[in-house]
């Protein structure tokens, strides 16, 4: 079997960053479920589809003409990789994400994704539903306003315009309707390894998650050395 590392948690908690350093540091692949969810959403806004209304978002779902190549992902033959991390996009992902048909769709597209010689799959049901046998899962947490603070930031340095208090409130908005939807609410899995990074750098999560797939995977991770 593929190993596979499940790094799940609400939006903000840095869980792209995390998967990305790990799967660098052991030479694995890395998914970004985040991102399917958030194409689907742009796709959708941009051809003027209800994103509550599943039996017109599932048929985008099947012909979604997306490309994940060189770390860039590219959504009809345009890089999108700026334009999906906008809010807008997440709260989109957020509302597409909620109905069964697309997540039937969407599924094997991820599991797919786990491939020789390894691989590291961030999202909100990594761990609970897609990868439910990885050996290793990880629930990544921060309170809402640290994770609002550190996007406020993020949106700053690049010089865009950026309100906290919406932020913490959007937040929080988009954390209740993961946690709450019906089918694969955001849940740590029972046997998932909890990290709350709200006084944590990434660095130090980094070296926390690693700590953990030394435990679990000795031999792959020594091999990578």
């Amino acid at each position: 079997m593929t190993p596979i590392v499940t790094i799940d948690g609400p939006s903000g908690t840095g869980k792209g960053t995390l998967a990305t350093l790990v799967a660098q540091r052991l030479g694995w692949h890395a998914l970004d479920s985040g991102a399917l969810y958030r194409v689907l959403g742009l796709a959708a806004r941009r051809r003027g589809l209800a994103l509550d209304d599943p039996e017109a978002l599932r048929p985008l779902a099947e012909a979604l003409p997306v490309d994940f190549a060189s770390g860039r992902v590219i959504l009809d033959g345009e890089d999108v990789s700026e334009a999906i991390r906008a809010e807008e996009a997440g709260m989109a992902a957020s509302q597409v994400a909620a109905h069964p048909a697309v997540r039937d769709v969407l599924l094997d597209w991820q599991r797919r994704a786990a491939r020789p010689p390894g691989l590291v799959a961030d999202g909100r049901d990594m761990g609970t539903v897609v990868f439910p046998r990885a050996p290793l899962k990880i629930f990544l947490d921060a309170s809402p306003e640290i994770r609002a603070e550190r996007r406020y930031k993020q949106l700053k340095e690049k010089g865009l315009s950026a309100n906290l208090p919406k932020l913490i409130a959007d937040i929080r908005e988009r954390d209740m309707r993961d946690r709450t939807r019906p089918v694969a609410p955001l849940r740590a899995a029972e046997d998932a390894v909890l990290v709350d990074s709200t006084q944590m750098s990434i660095a130090e999560v980094f070296d926390r998650v690693l700590e953990e797939v030394r435990r679990v995977f000795p031999e792959l991770v020594a091999r990578s050395s």
